[in-house]
């Protein structure tokens, strides 16, 4: 540990330093310029020594597109393995003259990331030799776990795809897939015990998720014609985890319970608290058939996954049918507890002494805290920081996934400008501004913090093609976050050399967003409005949700104008009700415009209000109706708006009283930013 921290210590002098224009992503801890170039040719030789020739280096290094040829010593690039000379795990130091190439690291790990980082350096040139600058590289990933999460139950894909996926992952020194493969839309994993999984539950009579999701949501037999979806043989992902092995990659099963289990339950409506298809969505845990089967399934996906960790998901659990169920309240009966969220508590720590018997652990998201921990459980934080934070303090360890920058299923442009998304705007800077510094941690709490994930739902990603378009290049910001110091972390040096990576993706067939024409944010937004109501108070008849609160009671004069998401913190959230202000101008003024811009966004349930009232008074007791006006934008449209509801003429007035009455839908959502009056 002393060596590791004086490691750090240096790695992080060498960080202050400026940044250079090295091409490199994520970031190395240190990178020095030095005069000159190496021309590597095609035939020239390289040489293994101490450990390197143990493991599988040989063969990789043949594979790489230098065309490179072994030899017992010296050669154009010399790699040794050695933990006396590198501190920490996956580190490694690269060092390039006029003359050779040298790699030291301290595991065949960091040797694979030395050859990431030359590969990213080395430039083809026209007669076939490769220009590679001198430098020296001493590099080591701040947090062991960098990982993407996969979705392939909505819309499944197919090995090929996978495999392709992790070439690019090893590429960035990502080092874990986690593997989502189980969902209500789709099961996608064989399973010989339960052989109704892969005949029905992986199958649908529809294309996407959006038609499945809009339609009756049931599935059908492989052998319909109109069937859809898909499935991993075990030789499938057998063939798929010694890829990932290869390029030094761990493969994560999740396998969704209690909740997000409707296609199981199709198959299988006997663990359903209803005991029919098409009723529930969790499993009943107080049928013991239901732990059968987990056991059974999770006893397959051992054998074929190595993995430490099995995710077993545990979040968005309704709950609600246990509470009537006569199995569930018999169970919370014999067992002490006294609440559902017991009874899912109970389901996870019965799980995780099976995974723990086994040698395994468990991983869940971070519904996982409610009615108590798992005692060796892992939590990975999806909603905020706060969660991960929760159970590094209680003696836990914690991945932050948090959705606000790791989901990369929300728009990475102007929605306008994009294919059909969930919704939401998450450009690449964003993502990138994610920082996995927690202060308030001590040392030993921090060692708990493992890493960080990127997230693909693919609801609204039905083809390869447009997985990649969202993958890339945002996940590169999480590789950065994952590995790179913070203290040499810049945005726009990284979007530089984000640039260049798009150029490498489209070369090796991948489908990048064009960062180089990105659109950007919202026009309205970049700049405060000027207009009589700024600053001035606002008085609320209808409370703000309190998930959405934006700048709370100073944010509808504020000035700021919402951009593209309504979870950018200027956009004030009301569920499920009306929306009724009144706002203060101190002294009777002159009103020519009121004007309120709400956003609508079918995927979320954010709609536009059905009708805005606007209401003018001297005394804020007596209010004249200065207008009604009536929406006339569809709920069906499926693309985000912008919609302004306004008076125009001329009056006087103390106070305006703005009501937006909310269509009506359960769950429904109305999102304002500002008021507007001039």
């Amino acid at each position: 540990m002393k060596r590791l921290a004086l490691l750090l210590a240096a790695l992080l002098t060498a960080a202050l330093l400026p940044a250079s224009g090295h091409p490199v992503i994520p970031a190395p801890a240190s990178f020095t310029e030095q005069p000159g170039e190496y021309r590597l040719t095609s035939g020239a030789t390289f040489s293994l020594t101490g450990a390197a020739r143990e493991g599988e280096l040989a063969q990789y290094i043949a594979s790489l597109p230098f065309a490179l040829k072994e030899a017992p010593r010296g050669g154009a690039l010399t790699l040794r393995i050695d933990p006396r000379r590198v501190a920490a795990e996956e580190g490694y130091t690269l060092e390039v003259t006029p003359r050779r190439i040298s790699v030291e690291a301290r595991s065949e790990a960091g040797a694979f990331y030395a050859l990431q980082t030359l590969l990213q350096l080395a430039g083809k040139q026209t007669d076939g030799s490769w220009r590679i600058p001198c430098c020296r590289v001493e590099d080591a990933p701040r947090f062991p776990y960098r990982g993407i999460m996969l979705d392939v139950s909505r819309n499944f894909q197919s090995k090929e795809f996978v495999l392709k996926q992790l070439d690019a992952m090893a590429h960035f020194k990502f080092n874990r897939l986690h593997f989502h493969l189980t969902d209500g839309a789709g099961w996608r994993l064989e399973i010989k015990r339960y052989p109704r999984l892969t005949e029905f539950a992986a199958w649908r009579p529809y294309r996407t998720w959006l038609d499945w999701w809009s339609a009756d949501r049931h599935y059908c037999e492989a052998s319909d014609p109109q069937a859809h979806g898909g499935f991993y043989t075990q030789e499938d992902i057998r063939e798929i985890v010694e890829h990932a092995r290869r390029l030094h990659i761990t493969v994560i099963p999740e396998i969704e319970m209690p909740g997000h289990s409707e296609e199981v339950l199709a198959a299988y409506p006997e663990l359903s608290c209803a005991g029919k298809p098409y009723v529930n969505s969790e499993f009943c845990p107080g049928n013991e058939q239901t732990f059968e089967f987990l056991e059974g399934v999770l006893t397959e996906v051992m054998e074929l996954f190595p993995s430490e960790y099995i995710h077993i998901g545990g979040d968005e659990a309704g709950k609600g049918a246990w509470k009537s169920c006569p199995k569930c309240q018999a169970r919370m009966k014999a067992e002490g507890i006294t609440d559902v969220d017991g009874l899912q508590s109970y389901l996870v720590h019965r799980i995780e002494r099976f995974l723990n018997d086994h040698g395994r652990r468990l991983l869940g998201w971070d519904e996982i805290l409610d009615g108590g921990l798992a005692p060796n459980a892992t939590v990975m934080s999806w909603r905020g920081a706060e969660g991960g934070l929760k159970a590094i303090r209680a003696g836990h360890d914690a991945i932050m996934t948090p959705g606000e920058y790791c989901y990369l299923d929300y728009a990475q442009d102007a929605p306008f400008t994009q294919p059909l998304s969930i919704g939401g705007y998450t450009p690449l800077r964003k993502v990138y501004s994610f920082e996995m510094s927690f202060p308030e941690l001590t040392p030993e709490e921090q060692a708990r913090l493992l890493g960080v994930q990127a997230n693909l739902w693919t609801e609204y990603i039905p083809t390869p093609e447009h997985v990649e378009y969202m993958l890339y290049p945002r996940v590169l910001a999480i590789a950065e976050a994952g590995w790179s110091l913070p203290e040499r972390r810049d945005y726009d040096d990284f979007r530089r050399r984000a640039l260049g990576a798009v150029e490498w993706l489209r070369e090796e067939g991948y489908n990048p967003f064009d960062l180089e024409h990105e659109y950007g944010e919202r026009p309205e937004s970049l700049e405060p409005r000027e207009h009589l109501a700024r600053g001035k108070r606002v008085e609320y008849r209808t409370p703000w949700h309190e998930k959405y609160a934006a700048a709370g009671e100073t944010t509808l004069t504020d000035g700021m104008i919402g951009g593209w998401t309504y979870g950018d913190r200027r956009w004030q959230g009301f569920l499920n009700s009306d929306v009724d202000v009144t706002v203060d101008l101190e002294e009777p003024t002159e009103v020519h415009y009121v004007g309120l811009t709400f956003m609508q966004s079918k995927g979320p349930y954010v709609w536009v209000p059905s009708e805005v009232e606007i209401y003018a008074s001297q005394d804020g007791e007596h209010f004249e109706r200065l207008t009604t006006v009536r929406n006339d934008i569809s709920t069906e449209c499926p693309d985000l708006l912008f919609k302004t509801f306004a008076y125009t003429g001329r009056t006087s007035a103390r106070y305006l009283r703005c009501v937006a009455r909310s269509n009506g839908t359960p769950g429904g959502w109305l999102f304002l930013d500002e008021i507007v009056v001039l």
